[in-house]
């Protein structure tokens, strides 16, 4: 009867001759990096851990504007002000949102508006845009929604005027 088990660590050994001539010391460690796994993507909301300086920045944003919070990643702490019609993420030197690392691709993404309501565009992305959580290739942003571009984690704010609208229309 066949064995289906898994081995476990200490079982695993490299065949005869694999590696033979190597000693023990020069065969150092796995250094290959995966990106874009599931399983470290889980969605977790940063709820109100936000600063004074950011909450500052928010209340001040004027109608048909949003901020993005960058709240993990290389750039933790930096603000980008969403104040045009499309503005562009990526890795390429002239995007709007330059995120330098090598989890995110040349032009990675867009954020379009329309009016006060803003979208997340994927623009075939190698790692992909997560909303929430969720890879997305098109996602509406709300007020509070977690993006993930690579290794940065952003959340989106809206302007407090367009949330008093909303709530009034």
């Amino acid at each position: 009867m066949e064995d289906n088990r898994r081995p476990e660590p200490d079982e695993i050994r490299r065949g005869p001759g694999a590696g033979d001539d190597l000693q023990e010391s020069d065969r150092g460690t796995d250094t290959t990096q995966t990106f874009g796994h599931d399983s470290d993507l889980s969605f977790i909301p940063f709820g109100s851990e936000l600063g004074e300086a950011e909450l500052d920045a928010i209340e001040s944003l004027p109608s048909g504007a949003a901020l993005l919070l960058v709240r993990s990643g290389p750039t933790a702490g930096a603000r980008y002000l969403l104040d045009t019609d499309v503005t562009t993420v990526g890795r390429h030197p002239e995007a709007d949102i330059f995120f330098d690392d090598v989890t995110v691709s040349r032009r990675h993404a867009e954020i379009t508006r329309t009016g006060t309501s803003f979208e997340l565009v994927d623009q075939r992305s190698l790692n992909g845009t997560y909303v929430n959580g969720e890879r997305a290739d098109r996602a509406v942003l709300v007020n509070g929604s977690e993006v993930r571009i690579g290794k940065f984690r952003l959340n989106f704010f809206v302007s407090p005027a367009d949330l008093a609208q909303a709530a009034d229309g």
